[in-house]
Formats: structure tokens, sequence, C-alpha cells
């Protein structure tokens, strides 16, 4: 399976000039790629201390963030690299000012990890949930360089605890640590052999938690709140979501506040959004002098306000159960004390099923459904503020994984 592993690496790469042409997504993917090691060189000098942490994409970075947080203030000389696999990640964060250095992770051939590893040279390498790359994970544990897995989720049907996928196993023996999410991940690597592993949770708790903290105030959501009884926030969705939601939207009384923010932002598809929503509705791109107060839903047609956004909601839902793309982050809203609806598929993400069980999240499959749960919502304040109060006190009792991995790294 490794020769065959090899192989398909190594043809991806070689067909690359011919992939891009599949959409704009993986012209991205291909073309962010092109000079990868002298994009690289010109962010890394030779005496750079450089702590290294690679991610998916923009979901799992934010895994990241509270650990690099912790580690700049106990290392504060280190500069800050991240890698993304995705453009959805490199896209929005290659000018973060807060990173000392953004880079796409190259593909994962022998070749690539050797130069990529001479280039960047760093003194520690943090992995992301499901991030682990064969290859890579070999000249690391060659060079010694001490690697962690943050947030890992381990389930039985995965490559590793295959016949078939030794060599994926053989990989995931190279770290150093495997800090997992639940009991259930952590007895799974137990039983296959992998002692270096221990529960720390879900860094994602810290994430969010700390945003309490944070200024969260838009200008513009005072504005289009302000004479609203209640405001309803559709986060990350897609036209999945929203085929199940429009009616009830477009039935929402009068003095109800809706935003919605898109996960791709597609000027057809919000168009036609605009068309189908019988309400008085505008986007954000064409607020400019618009008295906002006049207005019942709000298009967020732009990327990076979602966090805040939610601070302002008294219900969300969180988009991505509706179709194959995967749910988005629950814990976003959940960690503001809001009651959330998704869509019927979170099988994947235990913070959703383990919230559906104590009441704060509510799962749909029909508009039926979702308009029965939402109306309720909105009629019943004690429902709703208690259906709340859970999420915000699910999130505050899971917090603390960033403190139990910082006990154990060195480097």
């Amino acid at each position: 399976m490794k020769s065959l592993y090899q192989f398909i690496i190594s043809s991806f790469q070689f067909l690359q000039p011919v992939l891009k042409f599949l959409s704009p997504k993986m012209r991205l993917f291909v073309e962010g790629r092109t000079n990868w090691k002298t994009k690289l060189q010109a962010q890394v000098s030779e005496h750079d201390q450089v702590i290294w942490f690679h991610a998916a994409s923009l979901g799992e970075y934010e895994q990241a963030v509270p650990v690099i947080v912790a580690l700049k203030q106990t290392h504060p000389n280190y500069k800050i690299a991240v890698s993304f696999f995705s453009p959805s990640g490199y896209e929005v964060k290659k000018k973060d000012s807060k990173l000392d250095i953004v880079t796409y992770l190259p593909l994962d051939t022998r070749k690539n990890a050797r130069e990529f590893l001479d280039i960047l040279n760093p003194g520690v390498a943090f992995f992301i949930k499901y991030e682990i790359w064969p290859n890579l994970m070999d000249v690391l544990s060659t060079r010694q360089i001490k690697s962690y897995l943050i947030s890992g989720l381990f389930r039985p049907e995965q490559l590793y605890f295959r016949p078939m996928g030794k060599f994926m196993a053989e990989a995931l023996s190279r770290f150093d640590h495997l800090f997992v999410q639940n009991k259930e991940s952590l007895s799974l690597l137990k039983n296959h052999g992998f002692d270096q592993a221990s529960i720390s949770g879900d860094t994602r708790y810290d994430r969010v938690s700390a945003q309490l903290g944070m200024d969260n105030q838009l200008s513009f959501m005072d504005d289009f709140t302000a004479s609203g009884q209640l405001t309803v926030v559709f986060g990350s969705t897609w036209p999945e979501d929203l085929s199940i939601a429009l009616d009830a939207i477009n039935k929402a009384p009068k003095d109800i506040r809706i935003v919605i923010a898109p996960h791709q932002i597609n000027a057809t598809q919000i168009q036609k959004l605009k068309k189908d929503i019988r309400k008085k509705v505008i986007c954000y791109s064409e607020m400019e002098s618009q008295e906002l107060q006049d207005y019942e839903v709000l298009i967020v047609d732009t990327i990076g306000l979602l966090t805040k956004i939610y601070s302002y909601a008294n219900i969300a839902y969180v988009g991505g159960g509706m179709g194959s793309s995967g749910l988005h982050n629950i814990l976003e809203p959940a960690a503001f004390g809001i009651p959330i609806l998704i869509g019927k598929h979170y099988d994947k993400f235990p913070e959703a099923e383990m919230l559906r069980r104590l009441g704060g999240v509510f799962s749909v499959d029909s508009e039926n459904e979702f308009e029965e749960v939402f109306n309720k919502f909105i009629t019943d304040k004690t429902f709703r503020e208690k259906s709340g109060q859970i999420c915000g006190h699910f999130v505050n009792a899971e917090a603390g994984a960033t403190q139990k991995i910082m006990s154990v790294i060195s480097f």
C-alpha cells in the first residue's frame, strides 16, 4: 500500500498543470504551490528559530490558535510558521500579521518533505486533527524533530487500524505524543499499541471561550439589530441548508432580524437567494449609507465576520449538515450561549452529538422539522434561553485542552 501511496502522490504532482483547470479552488491549490521553495525561503532566515504548525484548512487552524498564543508567551523569540493544505486556509491567512511565516504544504513526496524541512528547519512540529503525512513524518523522525498531534480524533474504520494501512500506522507512530479529543480515540489508540497518547480535549473550546473576552462589536450589526426583537444567524450555510429554512424565513415575524452568512461567496447563488426571500433584504456589500434598520434580512457576502456576528444572535443555524460538505463549527455560537439548529449529518462531530443529547443543539432533516423547532425558539423564551444556557455551560466545562498540551510538550 505504501508503494501505491507514493505512486498516487507522484502522479498527482505530475498532473497538476492539467488538474488546475478542473475548478477555481484547484487552480489556487496548484498555482499556490508554484515556486513554493522560493516563496518559503523569502520568509525564513538561516538563524531563525521556528515553531511550525500544519493545518488542513481554516477550521483546523482555529484549533491551533490557542496553542500558538500560549507558545508565543513562553517562547517569544521563536517565529511561528503555519502551513496549509487547502486554499481556503492559506488565502485567508497569508497576510495575517500575527503569523511570521505562512505557506502551502507541498505534496507529500520524500523529496518535497526533505526540501521543505531544509528551508523551514523547525524546532518542533504540530499537526492538527487529521493531518498525518507518511513521508513528512518519516523525515521529521529521521531528523529527530519533535512532532505532536493536536485535537486528534480517531475512529475504528480509519486506515491506521486496518491491515492495508500499516504504512499509515507507522506514520502515526512517529509522533512524540498524540493529544486526542475523547476517551474513545484514546482507547482505540491504546488497543492498537499507540501508547504515546493522552486525552487533552479539543482546543476549539479554548479558542471560542477566549472570544468571549474580546471586542465583538460590529457597528453594522448594532444598526441592523436596533429595531428587532430577536436576531437569528444562519452561519456557514450551503444551498442544501437554506432549502429547508427558506419557507420559515419568509414566514418569520417582521420584527425578527435574520442574518445569512453563506460558506461560499458565490454571486449567482446570492442573487438567487435574494430573489427567493420575500422580505426586505440587503447584502453586506450593498450597505454603504443604507438605513439597515429598514431591512429584515442581511446577507453577509464577505468572510471573517461570522464569529462576531454570532455574538448578536438569539438563535443560530450552523450549516453543512444537510449536504456532504460536513457540519461547520457549532462551538462559536455555543460559546455565546445561543441555542443551535443543525442539519441531519453530524455523526463525525462528537460535540454536536453531546449537545444534541443535552438539549442545546437540535438536528432537523426537513422543512417541517426546521419550521417546528425554529418557531418554538421564536415563541418560547424559556425554552430558547434554557437551550442556550446548556450550550454556554457545555463550552465552559470543556475548555482547558491548551493547558494540558503545554504541560506535556518540550523541545
